[in-house]
């Protein structure tokens, strides 16, 4: 994807697919994000991608059909990303998993309505049937916001996470058709 300007609340940014060159900055900025709301599958630390993991996994996103690594840019500072990841077994071919996240200070901005907008686009124009997703039953806003997006509850899977204030909560799975 070529890269797109925003504006919103006199905050500039873009939309790009995701550089190698990029890889340090998405590393350090997933270990921020992760630290920052218990949205996120991974507490901060758990699950580290280093520099060359990240790389390796933009080479390989370039590489798949299937796959979209974008990434949201403030002065050529990341502040967000988004992925969409496919595979090429024939019986889940037509669909992939989509996944976002953005610095909290930068919430508010429509950073991750755009990256889900840019993710649609790009599966509705290839052969991509399905986009699947998984959100923390607490997150309302972003269930509401995949809802005005076309994706449907799909179902619950109960007592998935265990948070920090001792409880589990449930993870909502969620698809989007692709018209």
């Amino acid at each position: 994807m070529n890269s797109k300007a925003f504006k919103i609340k006199n905050l500039r940014y873009s939309i790009r697919t995701a550089k190698e060159e990029d890889a340090n900055q998405l590393s350090q900025l997933r270990l921020q994000i992760d630290g920052e709301t218990e949205n996120m599958d991974r507490e901060r630390g758990e699950a580290y991608i280093d520099e060359e993991g990240f790389k390796q996994l933009i080479q390989n996103d370039r590489e798949h059909e299937r796959d979209l690594f974008l990434v949201a840019a403030v002065d050529h500072n990341i502040v967000g990303f988004s992925r969409c990841e496919g595979n090429s077994l024939k019986r889940t071919a037509h669909r992939v998993e989509f996944g976002v996240c953005v610095l909290q200070d930068y919430w508010g901005h429509g950073i991750g309505t755009n990256l889900l907008k840019e993710s649609i686009k790009w599966a509705d124009s290839s052969s991509i049937e399905k986009l699947s997703l998984s959100v923390l039953e607490t997150n309302e806003s972003a269930i509401n916001l995949y809802k005005n997006y076309g994706f449907e509850v799909e179902g619950i899977l109960k007592k998935d996470k265990l948070l920090s204030d001792g409880n589990y909560y449930n993870t909502i799975v969620m698809g989007r058709i692709s018209p």
